[in-house]
C-alpha cells in the first residue's frame, strides 16, 4: 500500500497500489497520514520526495472506495472528507521541504498530491487531470492547493472542462516546478535535493511557514512587523547564529559538515 524509504536524510514514500495505478482508498489515506507526521517528526529526515510505484504517480480515488461511498449517509461522507482533506493539509504543512516525483498519470486527487508538495518535478508525457465534473463532482478538498498552484485562472479552465493535459502544460500553468524526460527524472530530483540540503533545518521550516504568512495577506503594518519579528527571531537562533558565522568564516556550517 506504501513504501517508505530513508537513505541519508531523504524519505521517499511511494504509493505502492500500482496494479490500480496507486488510487487511494480510506485506508491508503490514513497510512499516508501517519508515514508523513512520522518523516516530519523525524530529525533526522531533512527532505521527503513522493512517487508513485508502477506506471502511474496516482489515479485518484479507488472505485471500490468510490462504490462504498455511494451508499454513504452525509455524516460518513462528512467524515471520509474530513480525512482526505486532513492528509493533504499534513503533506502542505510539512517543516521539511517536499518534492512529487510525477511520472505518469495524476488524476483528480492524485493532482491535490502534486499541488500539495513544495516542488514537483514531472516528465513531458505525465498525464493530469481534474476530473470530477465529468462524475457529477467538484474538486473541493484538493481546490485549496490546486488553486494555489496554478491560479485562479487555469483552475478555472481545468476544473470545469476536466480536459487531460501533459507534463509541458501543468509546468507552463505552474503545477509542475519543472519538466524532465522520464530517464533523467531522478537526476533532476537529486540536483535539487543537493540545494535543500544545503539550507538550515530550521531556516526550512521558518521559511515554509514564513511562505504561508506572506501569501496569505494584504502587505500592511502588521505583515511587515511580523517579517521584521521573523528575521530578528531567526538571527538569534543557534542555528542561524552558526550559519553567518560559517559565512563569514568561510567554512561549511554544522549542518552540511
Amino acid at each position: 500500500m506504501l513504501e517508505v524509504k530513508t537513505s541519508g536524510s531523504v524519505a521517499r514514500v511511494m504509493l505502492d497500489r500500482p496494479d490500480i495505478r496507486n488510487a487511494f482508498d480510506d485506508a491508503l489515506i490514513a497510512a499516508l497520514t501517519s508515514a508523513l507526521r512520522k518523516l516530519d517528526a523525524d530529525e533526522g529526515v531533512r527532505a521527503v520526495v513522493l512517487g508513485g510505484n508502477g506506471p502511474a504517480f496516482c489515479a485518484g480515488g479507488d472505485l471500490n472506495w468510490m462504490k462504498r461511498m455511494s451508499g454513504y449517509t452525509y455524516e460518513q461522507n462528512l467524515a471520509d472528507a474530513r480525512g482526505l482533506a486532513g492528509m493533504l493539509r499534513t503533506l502542505d504543512r510539512m517543516s521539511k521541504p517536499t518534492i512529487a516525483r510525477v511520472h505518469g498519470p495524476a488524476f483528480a486527487g492524485g493532482v491535490g498530491l502534486v499541488a500539495a508538495c513544495d516542488i514537483a518535478v514531472g516528465a513531458p508525457e505525465a498525464r493530469f487531470c481534474l476530473s470530477e465534473a465529468k462524475i457529477g463532482l467538484s474538486p473541493a478538498t484538493i481546490s485549496p492547493y490546486v488553486v494555489r498552484a496554478m491560479g485562479e485562472r487555469a483552475a478555472r479552465r481545468y476544473f470545469l472542462s476536466a480536459e487531460v493535459f501533459d507534463g509541458n502544460e501543468a509546468c507552463r500553468i505552474g503545477l509542475l516546478s519543472k519538466v524532465s524526460p522520464s530517464e533523467k527524472l531522478d537526476g533532476e530530483i537529486e540536483e535539487i535535493l543537493k540545494h535543500l540540503l544545503q539550507g538550515g533545518p530550521n531556516a526550512l521550516a521558518k521559511i515554509k511557514d514564513l511562505i504561508r504568512r506572506v501569501s496569505s495577506g494584504p502587505v500592511d503594518d502588521p505583515m511587515i512587523e511580523d517579517t521584521a519579528t521573523r528575521i530578528a527571531e531567526i538571527r538569534a537562533t543557534p542555528e542561524g547564529k552558526e550559519g553567518v558565522a560559517a559565512f563569514l568564516e568561510k567554512r561549511k556550517p554544522g549542518w552540511r559538515s
